[in-house]
């Protein structure tokens, strides 16, 4: 698993990511988004924290991804299962245990705790 998250440059490159893992999670992002930039080192954090591999896509960068998931704004959080979203929340900054929160409510066996 990547402790960082992934930049996925396309919506190719999203699918992919998402059908190499049970679980992903991607956020869209814009360019000059202040509240994106401070949503990276959130993800890395539970990226490492959950062992969640974290995709990071700018839907500016292909109108598919626009379309694909009606993003009205941004940060958008996606989680996906078996390269089907399950889960969207788009808030506005999130902390770290609110996007852990976020995952467990849609996919609780993701951050289940290791017996």
């Amino acid at each position: 698993m990547s402790p960082k998250p992934v930049r996925l440059e396309d919506s190719e490159d999203l699918e992919r990511f998402v059908t190499d893992h049970d679980v992903a999670l991607v956020e869209l992002y814009t360019s000059g988004c202040p509240k994106c930039q401070s949503m990276e080192p959130v993800l890395g954090n539970v990226a490492r924290s959950t062992d969640i591999p974290v995709g990071l896509a700018n839907p500016g960068d292909d109108p598919e991804l626009l379309e694909a998931f009606e993003v009205r704004s941004v940060p958008m959080l996606v989680l996906f299962r078996d390269g089907e979203p399950v889960g969207e929340v788009a808030d506005g900054f999130l902390g770290g245990d609110a996007v852990v929160s976020f995952i467990e409510d849609h996919a609780p066996e993701a951050v289940a705790e290791d017996a």
